[in-house]
């Protein structure tokens, strides 16, 4: 959900990994954005032209075997589904999960960010979180912890090289 952190994790682990950081709110629709701006939720339709620019972009970096961490509120099956390209051994979900409460607390202390905590419930709402048995199984860490402690649980749960954070 907004606020988790995928913007601060993504950048630190793309840097460490020398990977391209991608932020998928860069490929929302200036409408999609005034009304996340304005407290207002995106329902599906909304995001079907962002999901399909999105999955154009996915299918374009595995073709040319670009290495990307792409921070990207994938809140239901259906949207990471659409976003399965080359299969689960291309893509790698990791799910930043945290309470309602610590989020939105983080959200209220944001600036400069078109998504606020007015947005929050609809999107604990709409959260289908990932795992289980299907194919999506995903790499579910606490955002509780640091930024730098996370990064450092993605490299050791994906078996990425190690390298220091400076």
């Amino acid at each position: 959900v907004t606020g988790s952190g995928k913007t601060t994790v993504g950048k630190l682990l793309a840097e460490k990994l020398g990977w391209n950081f991608v932020d998928a709110d860069d490929f929302h629709s200036i409408p999609n954005v005034e009304k996340i701006s304005r407290g207002i939720p995106l329902e599906d339709t909304d995001r079907e032209p962002w999901l399909k620019n999105l999955s154009a972009a996915m299918t374009r970096w595995t073709q040319e075997k670009e290495n990307v961490v792409l921070a990207c509120s994938a809140l239901k099956h259906s949207y990471r589904k659409a976003l399965d390209v080359g299969g689960w051994a291309e893509t790698k979900i990791v799910y930043l999960k945290g309470s309602y409460d610590l989020i939105y607390e983080r959200l209220r202390q944001r600036h400069n960010h078109f998504a606020t905590e007015a947005i929050l419930a609809s999107q604990f709402a709409d959260l289908e979180e990932p795992g289980g048995t299907d194919k999506e199984c995903a790499i579910v860490l606490d955002v509780s912890q640091t930024p730098k402690q996370l990064v450092a649980e993605i490299e050791v749960r994906l078996s990425l090289p190690k390298k220091e954070l400076s």
